[in-house]
């Protein structure tokens, strides 16, 4: 029995008639050359040899009595893995088209929460005999970082596969009684009022480090600054209104795109930035574009959520959320490629050094305090009143999931690419998350299908960005030629 944190438990309080909690990735497998054939029987077989190794695949959730708790993960004593495993087929040949339609239907769905919250498709019929595995599980159980983890769990390094330790029988943990669960809800209630104190004690501490960006945002609200026309902020200020930032409803759109890695690289070594701040650029760039388009272009820069990792070493492979977020000015407005990347460069910047000032235990214990009945019971005003969608925090959510370097295999098909497939909320109708996977970025996006419909649209924008910041990129390198050469020559005439 393990019990869920209160920012693991705060995605279940996420879910809504038109909100799910869960995320997911897309596998695109090669199947020629496995030894043996991809089926629904050889997946099953493969994922209940792994099962042992993660637990969490085989527990399902113990609500504490009236929410006095966060709630439990407990062993499933009827775990059934034929339940978890399905299989689509496509008709053939299966298009990019039909399988990001059949995944998009297949992720609006929620997950049964009397169950082990995860579910794995296998879908055949694709062309060129490829075939893909969609797998969901909610994000009550995993992040971005341990969701890494867990793949690595499934996959192997051969298509022969890896020997595995011999797995003990199922036994599953007989659950505790409510009374007894109740009776530690209580003590913790008790020991509430020394919470309180530690947390605003902590708080205290931290909120010097927290006014610049309160003040910047409270300005923009007010409409402080304005005029100050040759001043680009690099710190976010208050999210502009676009047509995703709207209530969401159940529907689903999603596509899939991937980049070169060494492309990237060449426009991140020109300009002396990082990785993600050109991924950060390709998408202010395919934003802008996307919202000319609809007559949408906000004259205010758009804020993006970036979720940043804080789980250490020691915490690799446990499960859960070790997250954290940090919001970054997404510049918009800005029409040359070039700058838009310095841009987004110092505005990274400025918020990993925003972020960093917020210890992680400080978010545990403020995510922990609350009881999850007073959450979701916040949560519910909060998507009753519309809040999300008439003040937005932020604008999208903008995330860099590290994946394996070396090829890699799922039941002995090997993997060509993964795309991930995240969630979307009341008020953030779209979501672009990537996965770096042996020399390419892997792109998923992720839309309420009534607000980006053209979502393919936008992904293609996102390669034509790129193109826009190679060429930026030859130019800066051209002129850090021509400027060396002349100080070489102006040198030579001095001596």
């Amino acid at each position: 029995m393990q019990q869920l944190t209160g920012l693991d438990a705060s995605f279940l309080a996420l879910e809504t008639a038109t909100t799910t909690g869960h995320v997911g990735g897309v596998c695109v497998l090669d199947r020629a050359g496995a030894p043996r054939p991809l089926t629904l029987a050889r997946l099953t077989e493969v994922l209940a040899e792994r099962i042992p190794l993660v637990p969490v695949l085989r527990r399902k959730l113990l609500q504490v009595p009236l929410g006095l708790d966060q709630p439990y993960w407990i062993d499933d004593a009827d775990f059934d893995i034929e339940y978890h495993v399905r299989e689509v087929a496509l008709p053939r040949p299966g298009s990019d088209a039909q399988l990001t339609e059949q995944v998009s239907r297949l992720h609006a769905r929620p997950l049964d929460r009397s169950r082990p919250l995860w579910e794995i498709y296998l879908i055949t019929g694709l062309a060129r005999r490829r075939a893909a595995v969609y797998s969901k599980i909610h994000h009550a159980a995993i992040d971005g970082a341990s969701g890494a983890e867990l793949l690595t769990v499934l996959l192997d390094l051969a298509p022969t596969g890896r020997d595995l330790p011999a797995a003990e029988p199922f036994a599953p943990a007989k659950p505790p009684s409510l009374p007894a669960l109740a009776a530690v809800a209580a003590a913790k209630l008790a020991w509430r009022p020394v919470q309180t104190v530690r947390i605003t004690n902590e708080l205290l501490r931290v909120l010097p480090t927290l006014a610049p960006a309160v003040n910047s945002v409270v300005g923009s609200m007010l409409g402080l600054n304005r005029g100050d026309g040759g001043v680009i902020a690099t710190r976010p200020g208050r999210a502009p209104a676009t047509p995703f930032n709207k209530p969401i409803t159940p529907h689903r759109r999603i596509a899939f795109r991937s980049v070169d890695l060494d492309t990237v690289k060449t426009v991140k070594n020109a300009f002396g930035v990082s990785v993600n701040d050109v991924v950060m650029a390709m998408c202010a760039g395919a934003l802008r574009r996307w919202l000319a388009d609809h007559d949408a272009l906000p004259a205010q820069p758009l804020v993006a959520m970036i979720p940043v990792s804080v789980r250490d070493p020691a915490a690799a492979g446990a499960l859960g959320n070790k997250v954290s977020a940090m919001l970054a000015t997404l510049p918009t407005t800005v029409t040359d490629p070039g700058l838009r990347l310095e841009i987004v460069h110092a505005a990274t910047k400025a918020a990993k050094a925003q972020q960093a000032a917020i210890p992680q235990g400080l978010v545990d214990q403020i995510s922990d305090f609350a009881p999850p009945a007073l959450t979701a019971r916040a949560a519910r005003v909060v998507f009753a009143t519309g809040l999300l969608h008439r003040l937005p925090p932020f604008n999208i959510t903008i995330s860099n999931v590290p994946g394996p370097n070396v090829p890699v295999y799922l039941a002995g098909a090997r993997l060509i690419a993964h795309y991930p497939v995240s969630v979307v909320t009341d008020g953030q109708g779209l979501n672009i998350t990537l996965v770096g996977y042996l020399g390419q970025l892997h792109f998923g996006l992720v839309s309420c299908r009534e607000l980006v419909p053209d979502i393919d649209v936008l992904a293609g924008y996102l390669v034509d960005e790129l193109g826009s910041l190679v060429k930026a990129a030859e130019k800066r390198t051209a002129e850090k030629r021509t400027a060396a050469t002349r100080a070489a020559d102006a040198g030579a005439e001095g001596r």
